[in-house]
């Protein structure tokens, strides 16, 4: 039994760095035709050549996510670049900590209010897709108390609930929409690699929180959105799927 991706029409909203770089080179090595978005121009050249050399259509460009402006002209950009679009990815997060005014303006920008945006841009695209469907990634931050991280945490949380909202609404025009949660994530240079070195204590924590050893890859994420996207998950919606390896649970 077979993953089969091959020809799907894929956004990735937040595909140039980390979990949505490797969702977007997954969904190309399967044979998918894949665009992604984000604001770094260097990152973002470097993952579209990378998705080129797999041989499908790839469709890059700057975008936003905070950005209602942005996102409205993106979306209908990638639908036009690959022919429709079946999967929609809302990957994008800001990333903030703490709990100050700023943190909770970017987190409800980017890590919610992007995900309802994008959602609704690529809605009328959707309805004409083949199997369309929504995968939200969220955070175990998102299912838990996020002491350092409250703000979001609290804008994980809503799009878990929103998740559910959407794939309730849209259920009728056969429209899946699920939800992945990763747990912490490790990758060449993301936050949990630099904390390695800058807050080794806060690092170790984490580690010791994993019954594996180990902080969890962005290839595993990306596996369980292939799923999520394929046929095999046709009667698979309003989930919310933690990716974590057991994270928290007693060794």
């Amino acid at each position: 039994m077979n993953i089969d991706i091959k020809e799907k029409r894929v956004v990735v909203a937040g595909g140039s760095r980390g979990i949505g770089r490797s969702i977007a080179l997954a969904f190309a090595e399967g044979g998918a035709h894949v665009s992604i978005c984000a604001r770094g121009a260097d990152a973002l050249e470097a993952t579209r050549k990378e998705l080129a050399a797999k041989g499908a259509t790839v469709h890059a460009a700057r975008c936003d996510l905070a950005s209602q402006a942005d996102i409205a002209r993106y979306i209908p950009e990638a639908a036009k670049a690959l022919g429709g679009i079946d999967v929609l990815v809302n990957n994008a997060t800001a990333g903030a900590v703490g709990d100050t005014e700023e943190a909770w303006e970017e987190s409800l920008s980017v890590d919610l209010l992007a995900v309802v945006r994008a959602s609704r841009a690529a809605l009328p695209f959707l309805e004409k897709g083949r199997e369309p469907t929504i995968i939200n990634i969220s955070s175990g931050s998102g299912l838990n108390p996020s002491v350092r991280t409250p703000a979001y945490g609290a804008a994980k949380g809503a799009v878990i609930h929103y998740t559910r909202t959407q794939a309730a609404t849209l259920a009728m025009k056969g429209i899946r929409v699920n939800c992945v949660a990763p747990g912490s994530i490790e990758f060449s240079g993301g936050s949990w690699e630099e904390r390695r070195t800058t807050e080794p204590a806060l690092y170790n924590q984490v580690l010791k929180s994993m019954p594996a050893g180990r902080l969890g890859r962005p290839e595993e994420v990306a596996s369980v959105v292939l799923f999520l996207a394929s046929s095999l998950a046709n009667w698979v919606t309003a989930q919310v799927i933690g990716v974590n390896g057991g994270q928290g649970f007693a060794k």
